[in-house]
């Protein structure tokens, strides 16, 4: 989220600043290259550079010199799917010596309910005198070049000094700011994608109760929302996973002290679809003696980030049950692994269609079969 952030910040004439630890990252860029898909984000970096807007550095005490400090590392969760506040306090802590008083420091990634009063405590605990700033990112991921100058930015500070800086920051790119207190604004966005991960495990349930019983959920819902707006919003099933949406439901839910009955729920649905799979083609097929093939192993449609991607679950589940798995993606990048479609296709017995990436679209199949749960290839395969 930093990049785009910075390139759309860079195009309206500010100076921006890139830190990172990771070195190669900052390589890559300063070549002019993405490090992963953003749409339209290519001519903003080019012209970035050229002009001088966009400076990187590896060198924490460079950002002494900013007047504004944007942390964009959030709250993960452990093994036991409570929030880990680890890698933000060592951030902090390493650029403890290079902050000065009266800066801005805004939080940008989700983080776990009261963070925000922490790190305002943090910092004065450590003397540092600095207005800190909640402003959570709401962009849906390869888009966040045009929604972060369309949508609008929730602010709130834990002054209202640094509440009002840091509403006329983002007003220089937002249409418009609305403005929350901080522990407000941090449940705003854990319940945006808490609600969209349950909203998901509602069809990925519809989905298996259809199919147990022999029937095409994608037909059942077609006929569900043709000319009917108050179904209009219900989605497709398919895997629901990436770094954000799962991650935010159990931090919500260790909130709750775990009486996050409906997002427990929604764990169990979306995370269990992958057994669900397995366990009906099982029933079809003898899988030990099949070569299965996995379209697609980004967590989602037309990305190249495979983060808690569902298709690595599925392959790993696949690999023990299965007599082999061969993987591809037309986008993925990062996985040595990963081969051509058509030698994919040729391969295998049986292919899962995990994700659907537009260049699917018209994919010659070999008249294999394929499970394609999203109905993606015209209709739900039933397994």
């Amino acid at each position: 989220m930093g990049l785009p952030l910075a390139l759309v910040f860079a195009r309206k004439g500010l100076r921006v600043l890139i830190h990172d630890v990771n070195e190669n990252s900052l390589e890559t860029i300063l070549r002019g290259d993405l490090p992963f898909m953003e749409h339209g984000a290519k001519p903003l970096l080019d012209k970035a550079l050229k002009n001088g807007f966009l400076c990187l550095s590896p060198r924490p005490g460079d950002i002494a010199g900013a007047s504004t400090v944007i942390i964009t590392i959030g709250t993960p969760i452990d093994e036991f799917m409570n929030p880990d506040t680890k890698v933000m306090r060592r951030c902090l802590d390493e650029l403890l010596p290079y902050l000065r008083d009266g800066q801005l420091v805004i939080l940008r990634s989700t983080v776990y309910p009261g963070t925000t009063h922490w790190l305002d405590k943090y910092l004065r605990e450590h003397g540092k005198k600095m207005k800190v700033a909640f402003c959570p990112e709401r962009v849906v991921q390869g888009f966040a070049i045009e929604e972060l100058q369309r949508l609008p930015q929730i602010v709130s500070g834990t002054t209202p000094q640094a509440e009002n800086e840091a509403a006329k920051l983002f007003g220089v790119i937002a249409p418009n700011v609305v403005r929350m207190k901080p522990m407000e604004a941090e449940f705003a966005k854990l319940f945006n994608n808490a609600y969209r991960y349950i909203h998901f495990a509602i069809a990925n349930q519809f989905y298996m109760i259809a199919n147990s019983a022999g029937l095409d959920y994608n037909r059942i819902l077609e006929g569900m929302k043709k000319d009917y707006p108050r179904a209009g919003d219900v989605p497709k099933a398919g895997f629901a996973a990436g770094p954000c949406l799962f991650k935010d439901t159990m931090q919500l839910a260790a909130f709750a002290d775990n009486q996050f009955s409906l997002g427990h729920g929604a764990m169990v649905i979306n995370e269990g679809l992958v057994h669900y799979v397995i366990s009906q083609i099982e029933k079809k097929y003898k899988l030990d003696r099949l070569t299965v093939g996995l379209l697609g192993m980004a967590f989602k449609a037309n990305s190249d980030d495979t983060r808690a991607s569902l298709s690595y679950k599925l392959k790993k589940e696949l690999m023990f049950h299965a007599k082999s798995v061969f993987t591809t993606d037309p986008h993925v990048t990062t996985d040595p692994s990963l081969l051509p479609a058509k030698e994919v296709i040729a391969k295998s017995d049986l292919l899962v269609l995990c994700v659907p990436h537009s260049r699917y679209r018209g994919l010659d199949t070999r008249g294999k079969p394929v499970i394609d749960l999203w109905g993606f290839f015209g209709k739900g395969t039933l397994i």
